[in-house]
């Protein structure tokens, strides 16, 4: 089976009250969704267009249709200009196999929409509702609305499996590093798993009830977070409006299926409390150590104790002072590598703080991610060892070191090259065993269906150290199809646990 959606350029286009064509709003994002969706798209013109939208149009549409990198079930992007007739020869010819078809357009021309319907086509008109002696053709008011909508008719079509609509939601940058490999499929293959965004501009309680699972990253739609309330998370939260009402809606209606639920993830949102997850580990038994990096929690830095608070927390110059806030807000990611006491006084890293151990590591850090059952692992770039770190304060007379971990490393440019005999030395000490008994620990502590945790190799000790904790993490640094094969069966597996937990209860 297949899916085809031939959409009229009045649905994509518009003046821009100049004289020249524009998109219209929602379409960039709207294409972008349909260029990864495993559909054939066809984007038709009239043939009496002036060639400057015309050319227009080809030039919008070639811009989406280029995949750098190739994706099996990311579908082309065509635009015809031919007459009617030769349209509807071309797309019987081209596309004989086709089960579900879609006919998407703001411009209601009757003899070729009775064409299409003899043809079995879905048409949906985009816009104020006009009268039609046509039956069958489906009125949406919002660009919003065309692929929920087409949704629930490709839902249908499926006889010999059932499909699960999963309702995903997340920041645009996020949602194409999933769509870009093909993780959100509108038409499913072997996940039969149909991805439709959420959006808080269309009523939310129409849009769930089309769907089976809710996955989504509620961290994106945070708007403040009170340092104080940590502890009482979510507390002390200030979510999006569109985020609250979900919030809401998920508590009156506990059957629902979210991955994951959002009790679980509240605590990875403080630093303390992953710190104090993390000491749990040293309950693992294995030939390597795995351990948390010792830490301190600080109200301040001006606390005439603090180096003897230091010194009773195992922790030696030099150090890593991180936001005891971990994500949701501007400076989260605002730390800063500290070398002396001294250096604590007009520091600027928001409070309170978690002053953590600095480890030597090689500069490699490795990014472990867990999905469902299944433990994937990547190997990047970090900090590179201390001493290499005090040459760097020393020579610039910047100390501390302060950085944004979401940016880029606290190195020059010109330095990187250095870093690069030091990268990866510590390979050959890595113990694969102790990642999978971590994950699996971490599984059982955080009942979290798909996150991802950092560790450092620490030289000379071999110590295993997790330094981080994240939820719903991209992934993106694992190649290959075994990553989003297992991305598609950790969400159908939460579904039907889910699905057994309310039977038991409503039995």
């Amino acid at each position: 089976m297949a899916v085809r959606l031939v959409i009229h350029e009045s649905v994509l286009f518009t003046s821009d009250g100049s004289g020249d064509w524009c998109l219209r709003s929602g379409a960039d994002i709207l294409l972008q969704r349909l260029r990864y969706s495993n559909i054939s798209l066809t984007c038709i013109h009239q043939e009496e267009l002036a060639s400057k939208k015309a050319c227009f149009i080809k030039e919008v549409l070639v811009g989406h249709k280029e995949v750098r990198d190739p994706l099996p079930e990311c579908g082309a992007i065509s635009v015809l200009g031919q007459n009617e007739l030769m349209l509807i020869k071309e797309l019987s010819s081209s596309d004989e196999n086709a089960e579900i078809c879609f006919y998407a357009t703001s411009v209601l021309d009757e003899a070729f929409v009775a064409k299409l319907q003899s043809d079995k086509f879905n048409i949906i008109y985009i816009g104020s509702k006009i009268e039609t002696t046509f039956e069958g053709i489906v009125f949406i008011d919002k660009l919003d609305e065309l692929i929920i909508t087409m949704s629930s008719v490709i839902k249908k079509g499926f006889s010999s499996v059932h499909p699960l609509t999963v309702g995903y939601l997340m920041k645009p940058s996020r949602e194409l590093d999933f769509l870009k490999r093909g993780a959100l499929p509108l038409f499913p293959c072997k996940s039969a798993l149909i991805f439709i965004p959420i959006s808080f501009e269309l009523p939310l309680i129409s849009q769930l009830e089309r769907i089976d699972v809710i996955l989504h990253k509620v961290t994106d739609e945070i708007v403040s977070i009170d340092p104080s309330s940590s502890f009482e998370f979510p507390k002390g939260i200030t979510f999006s409006k569109g985020m609250s009402e979900l919030i809401r809606f998920i508590e009156e209606h506990p059957y629902y299926c979210v991955v994951d639920p959002f009790k679980n993830i509240y605590p990875l949102l403080d630093r303390l409390q992953i710190q104090n997850i993390l000491v749990g580990l040293q309950d693992i038994k294995s030939s390597s150590r795995l351990r948390a990096p010792h830490f301190l929690r600080v109200q301040t830095f001006n606390d005439p104790d603090l180096s003897l608070k230091l010194a009773e927390a195992n922790l030696k110059f030099p150090v890593l002072v991180k936001p005891q806030v971990a994500c949701g807000v501007a400076d989260a990611h605002n730390m800063a590598i500290v070398f002396k006491a001294e250096d604590f006084r007009e520091l600027s890293v928001p409070l309170p703080a978690i002053i953590q151990e600095y480890v030597d590591h090689g500069a490699s850090i490795y990014k472990v991610y867990v999905i469902g059952k299944e433990v994937f692992h990547a190997v990047r770039k970090s900090l590179p060892n201390s001493t290499y770190l005090l040459a760097l304060s020393q020579k610039s007379s910047s100390s501390p070191i302060t950085f944004n971990s979401l940016k880029s490393l606290p190195v020059p440019n010109q330095d990187e090259s250095s870093m690069n005999d030091a990268f990866g030395k510590n390979k050959k000490s890595l113990d694969m065993n102790l990642f999978n008994a971590a994950a699996h620990w971490m599984r059982q502590q955080l009942g979290l269906t798909i996150f991802g945790f950092d560790v450092v190799i620490q030289e000379n000790s071999g110590d295993h150290v997790i330094v981080d904790l994240n939820y719903l993490p991209t992934f993106k640094e694992v190649t290959g199809l075994h990553a989003i094969s297992a991305f598609w069966e950790a969400i159908r597996s939460a579904y039907e646990v889910k699905k057994a937990a309310n039977v038991v209860i409503h039995s």
